[in-house]
C-alpha cells in the first residue's frame, strides 16, 4: 500500500527530504529542552489522569458475590473525581472481566499494562487468579496494590516488592475467630468447612494454631454445588460448633444443606462468606432470617450503620451506584478506592510507579478500618487484626474489641486503639 507520505517522497525527493530534516531537527530540540525541564512521564499518568485497573469476575459463578466490588470503586472514584480527583488529576479504573479464570485473569492483565497502560493494578479479586500473574506484575515493575484475597502470600516485600495485600489474611481471621470460640463456648466439638485451596489450608492453619487438632476437616471446590456429604459428615463427627472458609455462596450452602438435614450447630465463617445482606440474598428472606440468628464472623472495616464512614459510603452508594443494594461489598469497594486515593495523594504531585510504593511503605497511609493498615519497608499485610460481628435480629453488627495477631504461634490480644476516623469527607488531602 502506497501512503501519502511515500507518494510525496517519489513526486518531491529534494523538498521532502529537506523538509523533514529540519522537522526531524526541531523535534529533536524540543525534546531535549523538554526532558531537561520535566521529569518523564508514568505510566498511566497524564496532564488530568491517572488511570489504574483490575481484574475480578463480572461473570461466572463467582460474579454473584463479587461483581459489586468493582461497581462500588468505580462509584467512589466518580465521587472523588466530582470533587476535583487527588492533585487535581481524575481517577480512570479500567475494569476487566477474568470470570474467575486464572488463564482469563493472564489475558486481561497483559492487556491493562502492555495496551491501557495503567499506573498500578488496584484489587484484583482471588487467590487463584492473582497468583496466575503476580509475578509477572513484579517483574514489570507494576504497583500490585491491594489484592483481594486474604492469602498471607501477599505479604512477600523480598519476592514481590510491588504486591501489596488488602484482606485480613486467612490465618488472622482463623486464629481470631478460634480465640472467640474457645472463650464462648462451652464443651464444644469444633470443625471446619473449607475451600479446597490456600484459602481453605491458611484459615484452618490459623484455626489449630489455637484450637490443635479438630475433629473433623472438609473441603469442597467451587465447581461442585452440593455440600451435602461434607455436611453430614461434620453431624457425624458431633461438631456443634463449625467454622467457615467458603465464599458467601457456599455459606449459604452449608447453611441451608443443614437446615435440609435437621442439623443444628454454631457457624463461624471468615469475611470472605460472612456478609449478612449477601447471605440474605442466597437464603432467601422467608428463611434466611432464621437460619442466619447467632451467625458469627470477622471484619476489619467500618460496619455499623451509624458509623460516619458508613453514612458517606451510603450516599456515595445513592449518587454514584444508581442506588444499588448496600453490602459488604459495597463497603469493601468503597474503602478500597479511598485507600489508593490516600496512596496517590501522598505519591507526590506527578506521581510515579515508585513513588506509590514508596508512599504505602512509609507507613504514613492508614486506610479506613477497625484498625490502621500496617505497611511498610518489610511488612505488605495490610490489618493486622479484626473484630467479630454477630446476626441478632436481622441486624450484623460488631460485638467487643478488635483483635490483633500474627500469622504463626502469636497470641490474640486485643486491640487497644481507636478506628481510623473520617475526615475531610473522605477525600484525602496531599
Amino acid at each position: 500500500m502506497t501512503t501519502m507520505s511515500q507518494l510525496r517522497t517519489r513526486t518531491r525527493p529534494g523538498r521532502t527530504h529537506l523538509a523533514r530534516t529540519a522537522g526531524t531537527l526541531a523535534l529533536v530540540a524540543v525534546v531535549s529542552l523538554t526532558a531537561c525541564s520535566t521529569p518523564a512521564a508514568s505510566p498511566g499518568v497524564a496532564g488530568e489522569t491517572v488511570t489504574i485497573g483490575t481484574h475480578t469476575p463480572l461473570t461466572g459463578p463467582a460474579a454473584a458475590g463479587y461483581a459489586s466490588i468493582s461497581a462500588a470503586a468505580s462509584a467512589y472514584f466518580d465521587y472523588l473525581n466530582d470533587q476535583g480527583g487527588i492533585h487535581g488529576r481524575t481517577i480512570e479504573y479500567v475494569v476487566k472481566d477474568d470470570a474467575y479464570n486464572p488463564a482469563t485473569t493472564q489475558t486481561v492483565v497483559r492487556e491493562l499494562v502492555q495496551e491501557d497502560g495503567v499506573l498500578a493494578l488496584v484489587n484484583g479479586l482471588g487467590t487463584p487468579t492473582h497468583g496466575s500473574v503476580v509475578d509477572y506484575l513484579n517483574e514489570n515493575g507494576v504497583p500490585d496494590l491491594f489484592v483481594a484475597s486474604g492469602s498471607p502470600a501477599w505479604d512477600d516485600p523480598e519476592a514481590y516488592p510491588w504486591t501489596f495485600a488488602f484482606n485480613a489474611d486467612y490465618v488472622t481471621e482463623g486464629k481470631v475467630l478460634a480465640h472467640h470460640a474457645q472463650e464462648t463456648y462451652d464443651d464444644a466439638v469444633f470443625c471446619v468447612l473449607g475451600q479446597d485451596d490456600d484459602f481453605g489450608t491458611d484459615f484452618t492453619t490459623g484455626l489449630t494454631t489455637v484450637l490443635g487438632e479438630l475433629a473433623s476437616t472438609q473441603t469442597y471446590s467451587v465447581s461442585n454445588q452440593d455440600v451435602t456429604a461434607q455436611v453430614g459428615a461434620m453431624q457425624a463427627a458431633g461438631c456443634t460448633v463449625n467454622f467457615l472458609a467458603t465464599v458467601n455462596g457456599f455459606t449459604a450452602l452449608a447453611l441451608g444443606t443443614a437446615a435440609k438435614m435437621g442439623y443444628r450447630a454454631q457457624w463461624l465463617s471468615s469475611s470472605s462468606g460472612g456478609d449478612y445482606p449477601t447471605l440474605l440474598g442466597y437464603l432467601g428472606e422467608d428463611v434466611g432470617p432464621a437460619l442466619l440468628q447467632g451467625f458469627v464472623s470477622t471484619n476489619y472495616l467500618p460496619f455499623s450503620a451509624d458509623d460516619p464512614w458508613v453514612e458517606l459510603f451510603r450516599r456515595v452508594n445513592d449518587e454514584y451506584n444508581d442506588g444499588a443494594p448496600f453490602t459488604g461489598n459495597t463497603v469493601f469497594g468503597m474503602s478500597v478506592a479511598y485507600t489508593f486515593a490516600e496512596a496517590l495523594a501522598r505519591a507526590g504531585e506527578d506521581p510515579t510507579r515508585e513513588s506509590l510504593v514508596e508512599a504505602l511503605e512509609s507507613g504514613d497511609v492508614v486506610g479506613n478500618g477497625i484498625v490502621p493498615l500496617q505497611f511498610s519497608a518489610d511488612s505488605h499485610k495490610a490489618f493486622g487484626g479484626v473484630g467479630i460481628t454477630m446476626v441478632d435480629g436481622g441486624v450484623q453488627d460488631y460485638v467487643g474489641s478488635a483483635w490483633t495477631t500474627d500469622t504463626g504461634d502469636g497470641p490474640v490480644v486485643a486491640f487497644d486503639g481507636e478506628p481510623v476516623p473520617l475526615e475531610d469527607e473522605g477525600v484525602p488531602q496531599p
